[in-house]
């Protein structure tokens, strides 16, 4: 069951739309990381249930990022989901070849974000 969420994106929009998405529609605590460094920072210190990662983020992007928090034991496992715009076949078979649980399309929609995420966990139960 998720309790805690970890939303990584360099957009302030879409964290702010997704926060509050996630908090107000979705009842779910809500974290926000700037980049990919501040999502390394953070998730080792909380311990969130989901992630959720932006692919295009400068310096550290979604796959880099994604492959750092798999090295820090306690989140080995801890399902991700990427977020991006770019969701051709190729793209996202590849996103899911490196261990995330699904794809969410940007823009998303904040009334539905919340069923999407929990529809992907559930999905890989």
């Amino acid at each position: 069951m998720i309790k805690t969420v970890l939303l990584v994106d360099d957009e302030p929009d879409i964290r702010t739309i997704g926060s509050m998405s996630l908090s107000r529609v979705g009842k779910l605590e809500v974290r926000t990381a700037a980049s990919g460094a501040e999502a390394l920072r953070m998730a080792g210190e909380t311990i969130p249930d989901l992630i959720l990662l932006d692919v295009m983020m400068p310096e550290m992007d979604g796959p880099a990022t994604l492959v750092a928090l798999r090295a820090i034991p306690a989140l080995a496992a801890t399902p991700v989901i990427f977020m991006t715009a770019k969701v051709l076949r190729d793209e996202v078979d590849r996103w899911l070849s490196l261990g995330a649980i699904g794809v969410i399309r940007k823009p998303f929609d904040p009334m539905k974000l919340p069923d999407e995420v929990r529809a992907l966990v559930a999905g890989r139960a």
